[in-house]
């Protein structure tokens, strides 16, 4: 559980700038990682010189000439997110016969780098197979599975639970500040840690005010989840219907995953990949149709699901029609009862996250953003875990320890303000062999293990005031 202290600067070779490459470099030079990158085409070098404080190298990834001018031989981790996957696989060998330590590469192929693969991580020399659509569709599997009509994420080996769910205009907590509700419901203790607003994430302070439309993530132990739950007026239920929108790589693996324990419908507007999803698969209820189109989704059984998850490649579709649903959803049933479905949207662009998890979607994944958000995990472990990235939010969950210097060890909690200020809240803190979650008069020791919500811009300040 203990982190050994911050390391100095290390080397990281990234090959290839497009998809996850860029987004990833970004991530890595804000942390102050060096970075050196070779890609191919000259347009996307053109772009990124000047965006992004990096060394980049024109030039093939398959040329010994280019990685011994990256000085390879110096560098403590490869990072391979090319689009081709032959050309990563090699990658990993050759920056292994250069003495690099860590080896990373994107591989979508999962005939490759599994325990049963034909040939294996190890004999690809890697230390870390990355997926994106693989990530994506494992967790929209998860969320769809989970006993809950909202978000629930476990951390600290499930001693502590994260709630998300949208405040409506009925909600006991909607236009009351942070204080006031912490009053109303001081007998357990739970930390609201984030609140989408708009397309703005919020690291909210006891004077914050919750507002009606406003998604929020709770902190809580695990033993008090039940109430928080109750209050927040969430039920348990198993999700049993979902509809997937779009039969590519990421809509044909949720099918795959889920249909055996799930009634499971996906629309697909090609008549010729229609028809191969519905050989391929046998418990899914295959439909052609344009579900952009709120009358083919009405007709398709809509207002009979649990989830509606949209994964086409494009991201206005995406977000528009998790609206459309939305808005469908709403209409009474014939029961008088209003029927609402959860919606689950792939976005491609990062920029646009937060704007579909609060207009449209009530949650947004980003294949980008989790791969990248797997490689920093991996990377960082030197220095803290990161325990959980909440979608919809951009905001990091980690854990860290505190230094005998560290201010943070100094004052109780509510009376570290002017270091804290907006960059970050204490959630949860180890001590006595179990976690609790961090109040007001809550005092950490150094050496004692922290669980931090912080934006993801600020993560380097904070880390450094944990080592300070």
């Amino acid at each position: 559980m203990f982190r050994k202290k911050l390391a100095a600067t290390e080397n990281i070779l990234i090959l290839g700038l497009g998809g996850v490459g860029f987004y990833l470099a970004k991530r890595l030079i804000h942390e102050e990682y060096a970075v050196t990158i070779i890609e191919a085409d000259a347009k996307l070098i053109q772009q990124a010189d000047g965006q992004i404080d990096a060394r980049l190298i024109h030039g093939n990834a398959m040329s010994i000439k280019c990685w011994q001018e990256a000085d390879a031989d110096k560098m403590d981790y490869l990072i391979a997110v090319t689009n081709n996957d032959a050309v990563n696989m090699m990658a990993a060998m050759i920056a292994d016969r250069f003495g690099v330590e860590k080896k990373i590469a994107r591989i979508r192929s999962r005939e490759f780098g599994h325990d049963d693969s034909l040939l294996t991580a190890k004999d690809l020399k890697l230390d870390l197979l990355i997926n994106p659509e693989e990530l994506v569709a494992q967790e929209t599997v998860r969320l769809i599975q989970i006993n809950a009509s909202h978000e629930i994420i476990d951390i600290a080996h499930g001693e502590i639970q994260l709630l998300a769910t949208g405040i409506g205009k009925s909600s006991p907590m909607a236009n009351k500040t942070l204080q006031e509700i912490a009053a109303l419901y001081s007998d357990f203790p739970f930390r609201v840690i984030a609140i989408a607003r708009g397309i703005t994430t919020i690291t909210p302070r006891g004077g914050e005010v919750i507002l009606p439309d406003d998604h929020i993530f709770i902190m809580a132990s695990n033993d008090d989840l039940p109430r928080l739950m109750e209050i927040t007026g969430i039920k348990k239920q198993r999700q049993q219907h979902v509809m997937l929108l779009g039969g590519g790589r990421v809509g044909s693996r949720i099918a795959e995953l889920l249909e055996k324990s799930v009634a499971v419908r996906l629309i697909e507007k090609d008549e010729q990949r229609a028809e191969e999803l519905s050989l391929d698969l046998a418990h899914t209820d295959v439909l052609r149709g344009d579900g952009s189109d709120a009358e083919v989704l009405t007709q398709a059984g809509l207002m009979d699901m649990d989830t509606f998850v949209t994964t086409t490649g494009e991201n206005e579709t995406n977000i528009m029609t998790s609206l459309l649903a939305k808005h469908i959803c709403k209409q009474k049933t014939g029961h008088g009862k209003k029927k609402m479905c959860r919606t689950i949207a792939l976005v491609n662009k990062e920029d646009y996250l937060i704007l579909a998890a609060t207009i449209g979607s009530d949650i947004a994944l980003n294949k980008k953003v989790m791969a990248a958000n797997e490689i920093l995990k991996f990377i960082r472990r030197s220095e803290f875990l990161s325990v959980a990235h909440l979608h919809g939010f951009d905001t990091e969950v980690v854990e860290l320890i505190a230094s005998k210097k560290s201010p943070i060890i100094k004052k109780p909690l509510s009376k570290l303000d002017k270091y804290f200020q907006d960059k970050l809240i204490i959630g949860a803190i180890y001590r006595d062999s179990r976690w609790e979650i961090a109040v007001g008069d809550t005092h950490i020791q150094a050496g004692e293990p922290v669980i931090v919500i912080c934006p993801s811009k600020a993560l380097k300040d904070v880390r450094k005031l944990f080592i300070a």
